[in-house]
C-alpha cells in the first residue's frame, strides 16, 4: 500500500469536519505495563484523552484486550466510548454498558476450558492464567522456557475439545493464547460501532500497535479512514499495514498532543 507522509496527513485532518479517533491502550498510548494485572492510571494519558474528547469535532473510542472495569480504572475520562476485551463489553459516553454476547453461555465454556488449561501449566513456572471474565488467557514466562510450544499446543488442542466450532477464536501468538468469543475482535468492534453510534461527515483515524489492531485497519481502510501503527525496534509488524508508523507511545502521545491543539 502507499503510505502518506506526516504533512499528507496533517492536511487530511484539517479538511475533516469531524474525526472520530480509535485508539489502543498498552503499547500504543501508554507503555506496557511492567507487572502482570497492573492496572495503573497514567495522568499524562488521561489528562490527553480528556482534552481530546472535550473538543466539540473530536470522537474518541479506546478499545483494549484488557477487561473492561480494568480500562474504566485507567481512563476515567468522561465523554468518551470505552472496549474492553477487544470490545466484547463497550461502555458509551452517557455510561450505558452494551454486552455483545450473552455472559452466561460464553461463562459455561470458559469456566470447562480454565480447569483444563490449570492442569496443563500446573507445576509449570512462570506460566500465568488471566481469567478475563469473558475469555482465557494464557500467558508463557517472559525468559523463553523450553515448554513453551508444547504447552501452547496442548492448551489449544484442550480448548479445541470444549469450545464450539465458529463460536469461539484463538488470539494470540507464539507466546500467547486467549480464547475468547468470535465477538471479541477490533475489527467487528469497529464495524459496531460505526453501525449503531453514527457520526455523519466524520473522518476516521485508529492508532494501535498489534495484530488485533491490524484487523480494525482494514474497517477503517474500507470507510477512507487512516491508520497509523506503533512499531518500533523488535516489534514484529512492519510497515505495509498502516498509512504512517511511530515508533513508541511517547511519539504517539506528542501526536495526538499536536492534534489536541
Amino acid at each position: 500500500m502507499i503510505r502518506l507522509n506526516s504533512d499528507e496527513i496533517d492536511q487530511w485532518l484539517v479538511q475533516a469536519e469531524r474525526l472520530w479517533l480509535f485508539l489502543d491502550y498498552d503499547g500504543t498510548v501508554a507503555d506496557f505495563a511492567p507487572v502482570r494485572g497492573q492496572v495503573t492510571p497514567d495522568r499524562e494519558v488521561v489528562d490527553l484523552l480528556a482534552r481530546l474528547s472535550s473538543h466539540p469535532t473530536i470522537r474518541v473510542a479506546v478499545i483494549s484486550g484488557r477487561r473492561l472495569s480494568d480500562v474504566q480504572t485507567l481512563l476515567p475520562v468522561q465523554g468518551i466510548y470505552l472496549g474492553g476485551v477487544y470490545g466484547l463489553e463497550v461502555q458509551t459516553p452517557d455510561q450505558e454498558i452494551i454486552q455483545r454476547a450473552e455472559y452466561q453461555y460464553v461463562r459455561q465454556f470458559i469456566d470447562r476450558l480454565k480447569l483444563l488449561w490449570e492442569g496443563i501449566v500446573d507445576s509449570r513456572p512462570g506460566f500465568y492464567l488471566e481469567d478475563k471474565d469473558w475469555s482465557l488467557a494464557l500467558h508463557t514466562p517472559v525468559d523463553g522456557s523450553a515448554d513453551i510450544d508444547q504447552v501452547l499446543s496442548a492448551a489449544q488442542q484442550a480448548a479445541g475439545d470444549v469450545l464450539p466450532v465458529n463460536q469461539f477464536h484463538f488470539i494470540g501468538g507464539t507466546k500467547f493464547l486467549e480464547a475468547a468469543p468470535v465477538e471479541a475482535d477490533k475489527g467487528k468492534t469497529v464495524g459496531y460501532l460505526l453501525s449503531n453510534f453514527q457520526w455523519p461527515d466524520s473522518r476516521l483515524l485508529y492508532i494501535g500497535d498489534d495484530d488485533q489492531d491490524v484487523q480494525a485497519f482494514e474497517v477503517i481502510h474500507s470507510n477512507g479512514g487512516i491508520t497509523i501503527l506503533v512499531s518500533g525496534p523488535g516489534r514484529r509488524l512492519g510497515p505495509p499495514h498502516a498509512d504512517l508508523i511511530l515508533p513508541s507511545p511517547q511519539a504517539v502521545r506528542r501526536w495526538l498532543q499536536n492534534l489536541a491543539r
